[in-house]
């Protein structure tokens, strides 16, 4: 997915080329709906908002000024998405990938232990402010850099940092006061 594929891309969705959709979907799809789904955590609502984003994206290829990364500009649109799906909703997550933050605290073999503590992580992950929330699982699971969630998210690298240190230091709480009750 380098910049001349995706500046190819953006000229072809400019001029309405009719396999540009396809192209699009081709693309950034996939990316797109895993990076939903973190967020929102159904499937069908992440499929949705990737929908959604995807033909915002098409209907408004007009609005892209190349400033930044088409890749930042649509990721934006798909955050947007995703958040207007967020809304009223419970969120299940995958936390397959936050090793990282589960690090200090490593939990027997104990299956039911497992899956207790799994049940904690989730509420507490969808506890967290959507932005801290977002930031997080972009990158831990995705492993995007600060660089790329920064421009994903429109906001700065220093608050990047800030609400990912600030995630996983409420997981960390959370999960240590979980930890001191089930000793």
């Amino acid at each position: 997915m380098g910049s001349d594929q995706d500046g190819e891309l953006v000229e072809a969705l400019r001029l309405r080329r009719p396999a540009a959709a396809e192209r699009l979907v081709a693309t950034h799809g996939r990316r797109a709906y895993r990076w939903a789904r973190r967020v929102i955590g159904q499937a069908a609502d992440a499929e949705e908002a990737v929908q959604d984003a995807l033909w915002a994206a098409i209907r408004k290829i007009d609005t892209f000024r190349g400033q930044a990364a088409f890749r930042s500009w649509l990721y934006r649109i798909v955050r947007n998405a995703a958040y207007n799906k967020l809304r009223g909703r419970r969120w299940e997550p995958d936390v397959r990938a936050l090793d990282e933050t589960l690090a200090p605290i490593r939990p027997p073999n104990d299956p039911a232990y497992r899956a207790e503590l799994r049940t904690t992580l989730t509420m507490a992950i969808a506890e967290l402010p959507a932005g801290h929330r977002a930031a997080l699982l972009l990158r831990t699971v995705e492993g995007q850099s600060n660089r790329e969630i920064s421009r994903a998210l429109g906001i700065t690298v220093p608050t990047v940092k800030a609400r990912v240190h600030r995630a996983r230091v409420a997981l960390r709480q959370r999960l240590a006061e979980y930890r001191d009750r089930a000793s």
